[in-house]
C-alpha cells in the first residue's frame, strides 16, 4: 500500500559522475587510439555531443526543469496505473504555489515511510483550506472530500470513501507551529501555511494524508500528522509518456 515514485537509473550523483567520467575517458583516448584515426572526426563529434547532452539533462533540465517517473503501485489508479511512466515539472512551482487539484510528486515526510522515498498523490487542500471526509454510506449519504463546506465532485477517484476523516470518533492531531491537539468529532482541518494535504485517487487504498499517524507512547494514543511541507513538493505531474496506448496530458 505505500507507494513512493521512483526515479529511473541515475538517481545516484556518483552514478551521473560515473558516466559523465566515461564519456570525457573516451573524448580523451579518441585522439590518442591509432586505431581510431579513420574515424576519428566522426567519433569526436559524437563523444562531444554526447558530453554536452549529459551535462544537459543531468546538470539542468533534470534538477530543475523535468524528471521522469516510474508508477510503482495502484494508490493514483485510475488516473494512473501501476507501470506508468510520467514526466514531472519541476519548474511550474517556481511561477505559482501547488494548487488543489494538482497531481504532485513530493519527498515524503518521515510520518508517511521509513526512509527516503518520494511519493505521488493529488493535492486535496492548500493552506487556509478547511477539509473533511464524509464516509460514503450509499442510499443514505454521499460520501466524498469536503472542502470550505463544498463536497467535491472528483471524477478522477476510483471509488468514493469508505473512512470518515478527521475519525469520527475524534483524533489527536499534529498541527506545525501549534502543537498537537484533540480534533472533536466532525470537526474540519484547516490547513496551515506552509503545508498541504494530499491524497491518492484510490481514496481507499493510499498511503495519504488521512493515514499519517506516529504512536505517542507517553500518552498512549496515536497522533495524526496528514500535513505535507511546502518544501517537500519536487514537482507537477504533467504527462503519461508510457507504455504507448496511455500517452496523455494529466489533469
Amino acid at each position: 500500500m505505500s507507494e513512493p515514485a521512483t526515479w529511473f537509473a541515475f538517481d545516484n550523483p556518483w552514478e551521473v559522475i560515473a558516466l559523465i567520467g566515461v564519456i570525457v575517458g573516451l573524448r580523451v583516448a579518441v585522439p590518442r587510439v591509432s586505431a581510431f584515426d579513420r574515424w576519428r572526426a566522426g567519433l569526436l563529434e559524437f563523444v562531444d555531443s554526447a558530453l554536452i547532452a549529459a551535462l544537459l539533462v543531468f546538470c539542468l533540465l533534470r534538477p530543475f526543469v523535468i524528471q521522469a517517473f516510474f508508477i510503482p503501485s495502484g494508490s493514483m489508479e485510475p488516473t494512473l496505473l501501476e507501470g506508468d511512466r510520467i514526466l514531472v515539472n519541476k519548474f511550474i512551482y517556481f511561477f505559482r504555489p501547488p494548487a488543489d487539484g494538482d497531481i504532485m510528486v513530493f519527498n515524503a515526510p518521515p510520518q508517511a515511510t521509513d526512509g527516503n522515498k518520494d511519493f505521488i498523490k493529488r493535492v486535496v487542500g492548500t493552506p487556509g483550506d478547511r477539509l473533511q471526509v464524509r464516509r460514503d454510506r450509499p442510499g443514505i449519504e454521499e460520501g466524498g472530500l469536503i472542502r470550505n463546506g463544498q463536497l467535491q465532485q472528483e471524477p478522477y477517484i476510483a471509488e468514493r470513501p469508505d473512512y470518515g476523516w478527521p475519525a469520527p470518533m475524534g483524533e489527536y492531531m499534529l498541527f506545525p507551529g501549534e502543537g498537537v491537539r484533540f480534533v472533536e468529532p466532525g470537526d474540519e482541518i484547516t490547513v496551515p501555511d506552509g503545508y498541504l494535504v494530499a491524497m491518492g485517487d484510490n481514496r481507499n487504498n493510499s498511503n495519504d494524508s488521512h493515514r499519517w499517524a506516529v504512536p505517542d507512547r507517553a500518552n498512549s494514543h496515536m497522533v495524526a500528522e496528514p500535513f505535507v511541507p511546502r518544501e517537500n513538493v519536487l514537482g507537477k505531474a504533467m504527462v503519461v509518456f508510457w507504455p504507448p496506448q496511455r500517452i496523455r496530458l494529466l489533469h
